[in-house]
């Protein structure tokens, strides 16, 4: 059996640079709304509500820290809750409810108008996602959407939708976290 290892590591540095380079061509003006739309919220003491599950769930914790620590520069905080965090949240909203409503409930206590609510999705079909992505809206939060695919139900239900059109999870995931960190940039250099 002939040793194909390295050819694979290749093939997959390949594909996420070739990802990276299409999101350079067709996430520009997305990024830049994203980051106006936090800077927008955090100039009027509005913060952000990010969530997600799984990998997607890290993106969100990631994403906050960012903000609310540093991303490359000495700057005032920025408000940021990773919905993803507090275990005794999750479980006992998922227990008393449902899995679904995990970040509703959490948006519905902590969220308020001029707020902006992130939800991740590689899939773009999460429900919790959708859900909480929905209810968010209805109570006056800017809706960013981050996904993965065709974007889903999840794309169409953001005020911003960011895409990275690929079928493979982990190359989603590789660019998701780069757009991020553009937007923690942009966010950071004009605060």
């Amino acid at each position: 059996m002939p040793d194909d290892r390295g050819q694979l590591v290749e093939d997959i540095l390949r594909d996420s640079a070739a990802l990276l380079e299409q999101s350079a061509r067709r996430s520009v003006e997305g990024v830049v709304a994203a980051a106006e739309t936090l800077q927008a919220a955090f100039s009027k003491g509005g913060q952000l509500l990010v969530f997600g599950n799984g990998g997607s769930a890290l993106d969100a914790q990631h994403f906050a820290a960012e903000l609310v620590g540093r991303f490359s520069r000495e700057r005032r905080a920025l408000a940021a809750i990773a919905l993803t965090t507090d275990t005794s949240i999750i479980t006992s909203v998922a227990n008393d409810y449902s899995y679904d409503k995990v970040f509703t409930r959490q948006i519905e206590a902590l969220g308020r108008r001029g707020d902006v609510a992130w939800g991740i999705s590689t899939s773009g079909t999460s429900r919790n996602v959708l859900d909480a992505l929905r209810f968010a809206k209805s109570r006056g939060l800017s809706t960013i959407a981050l996904t993965g695919r065709d974007g889903g139900t999840i794309g169409a239900a953001a005020d911003l939708h960011l895409n990275v059109p690929h079928q493979v999870t982990a190359r989603i995931q590789e660019v998701h976290r780069t757009l991020i960190h553009a937007v923690c940039e942009l966010v950071e250099r004009d605060v």
